[in-house]
């Protein structure tokens, strides 16, 4: 089975013919898209609509095709320089069209019957909601002027910050043993089996920032700043309201899902400190032991493991989830092993030229990194879903972004602890699954709880990496609780999570979609296959609806705390289930 992943279907190389003349096409596209706008104050309503759509639509796919093929090369090696300045360039054409699509984005707005118009042509009615997006942003565009200084300045502003705090994590040298590893080679030791290895690991680990963490902590309050000043001339209240409107999504449910885990948080607390207290510790579950495998986990899985596994899975189920995994793994869309230079973590990237997604993991054959593959596949059978929506009704919002991921981790969980064989295997899979759960409720929340304190200081002072490191440990101590000994938590999480350098508050998503998927599984267990469907249908609207109209589908109102109060009952009822079997 191949190692990396396979981007020829998109080019050969940066030397590649179809690339060059790719980028040739762009340029050209965005001289049209400009002149367009400049042209639109004259256009018929109707005919502007049509023609705006068209070029925006061609714009936007070519966009993706060479930038995300460029983003793909240096997700796997930040060393290559030539990686970054070809993203560059692609970045720098379409920040020359920002100004443009603002113009067209306002003008649209200030049509007086675009409802009607959009009804009068078959396209434009696809893009009902799309277009009532832009009449909701429209009060928070800085002109075609400023969109576009904005977009030019985020390439040398914010996106390099982003950049270089990739490079540096990436890159740095981690000492372990007398012998010199990568960052993300030694945060997978985490799951070692020795006890000796996952603490001289997290040692290290925490080590190894020391080298870095200034550089990293510019990096952060920059982007924060930016961020704030943003948030600032576009008129919102603070970044917060501006991330829950893009993400069209209600404060008031993101009040319900928070609520709900605050009452829930001593159940996980209770949970950290029954798996200390196995582990030998008696002041709670000290950090380096958090990812600790207990009970009958000697198993190594191979990457053909992880396929056979996956696709048996998935096939009782629904198929056509089964044979996109299949594909995933048989026409290499996979990047399975950390190297130097490779990013670190995992992700999933659609890549909409080729009708297919490109997979990155830092797989080391534990049965955790055969969830991860699924959770990543999850977001691959979402691309899947969302295929037949037309070019620029495929984004969906950070809230609904994590579903169907982790609601494959539910199918494969799920299937795994009822198929045990033993006392051992089942408390070994059960605790697998509640260290993500504690990932997406304790320790999203601690993100969550530094960001907004970050945010809440960054505009009356410079934050050095002591000071971020001091909020991080509060927001650890508030999110964990008495579950982990408070002499041994991780004040450099801020380093190296990626999350703080991209879309502000990219961290209560997690815990959306981590309870949400739960919520639709209780669902799934209930209805059996005849959820399918209707699941399929939910992850088909995501680009075209609310977070709130999306859970409709099935029959779910995000507003009411006992929905992420059952979803909540479900671990629960795992953590009982653990305590009983680690007597």
């Amino acid at each position: 089975m191949n190692e990396v992943w396979n981007l020829d279907p998109l080019y050969k190389g940066f030397d590649d013919p179809a690339f060059d003349a790719d980028m040739g096409k762009l340029r050209e596209l965005a001289a049209q898209v400009c002149e367009f706008a400049a042209k639109l104050p004259q256009a018929e309503p109707l005919d502007g609509l049509r023609e705006g759509v068209r070029l925006m639509e061609e714009l936007t796919q070519l966009i993706n095709r060479l930038g995300g093929y460029a983003s793909l090369r240096q997700s796997a090696d930040t060393r290559n320089t030539e990686c970054g300045s070809k993203l560059g360039q692609v970045m720098q054409i379409a920040s020359s069209c920002a100004g443009a699509d603002a113009a067209f984005r306002e003008w649209a707005a200030k049509l007086p019957d675009l409802e009607e118009l959009l009804e009068r042509d078959e396209v434009l009615r696809e893009y009902r909601y799309f277009f009532h997006n832009i009449r909701l942003d429209a009060s928070h565009l800085l002109g075609a002027k400023g969109e576009e200084i904005a977009a030019r300045l985020g390439l040398s502003g914010g996106n390099a910050w982003a950049d270089l705090q990739g490079y540096l994590t990436s890159t740095v040298k981690v000492s372990y043993r007398g012998e010199v590893t990568n960052l993300s080679a030694i945060r997978n030791m985490a799951y070692d089996p020795d006890p000796a290895v996952r603490k001289d690991a997290y040692e290290a680990e925490i080590a190894c920032y020391d080298a870095i963490k200034d550089p990293v902590a510019h990096a952060l309050n920059a982007i924060k700043l930016e961020t704030i000043s943003d948030c600032a001339l576009r008129g919102f209240a603070s970044p917060l309201d501006r991330t829950l409107e893009y993400s069209r999504m209600k404060r008031e449910t993101l009040e319900a899902m928070l609520g709900a885990m605050d009452e829930y948080l001593p159940k996980f607390w209770q949970y950290l400190k029954a798996k200390g207290k196995a582990l030998g510790h008696e002041n709670g579950l000290p950090w380096y032991d958090l990812f600790a495998p207990m009970g009958s986990t000697d198993r190594k899985y191979t990457t053909q493991d992880a396929k056979d596994i996956l696709v048996k899975l998935f096939s009782t189920f629904d198929q056509e989830l089964a044979d996109m995994v299949a594909r995933a793994f048989d026409n290499a869309w996979i990047d399975f092993y950390p190297r130097n230079g490779k990013v670190g973590g995992a992700f999933c990237a659609g890549v909409e030229a080729l009708g297919e997604s490109r997979i990155l993991t830092n797989f080391d054959g534990q049965f955790g990194d055969v969830v991860t593959l699924a959770h990543e596949l999850g977001h691959a059978f979402h691309n899947q879903c969302i295929r037949d929506h037309r070019p620029l009704n495929r984004d969906y919002s950070m809230p609904v972004a994590e579903t169907a991921s982790t609601f494959n981790e539910c199918v494969v969980m799920a299937a795994a602890i009822r198929d045990a064989q033993s006392d051992e295997e089942k408390l070994a899979l059960i605790e697998g699954q509640l260290q993500d759960a504690t990932q997406i409720i304790c320790d999203i929340y601690s993100r969550f709880r530094f960001e907004a304190q970050v945010f809440e200081n960054r505009e009356a002072r410079f934050m050095d990496a002591d000071t971020l490191c001091s909020f991080m440990l509060e927001a650890q101590k508030q999110s964990y609780g008495d579950g982990l000994d408070e002499n041994c938590l991780h004040p450099y999480m801020w380093v190296c999570k990626s999350h703080y350098y991209g879309p502000t508050f990219y961290n209560f998503p997690y815990a959306f979609g981590g309870l949400f998927a739960r919520g639709l599984y209780a669902r799934y267990q209930q209805e059996g296959a005849d959820f399918v469907p209707k699941y399929k249908k939910l992850l088909y609207t995501t680009t075209i609806a609310t977070a709130e109209d999306t859970a409709k589908v099935a029959g779910i109102d995000l507003t009411d705390k006992d929905f992420w109060r059952g979803a909540l009952q479900t671990i629960a009822d795992q953590i009982d289930l653990f305590c009983e079997l680690v007597k």
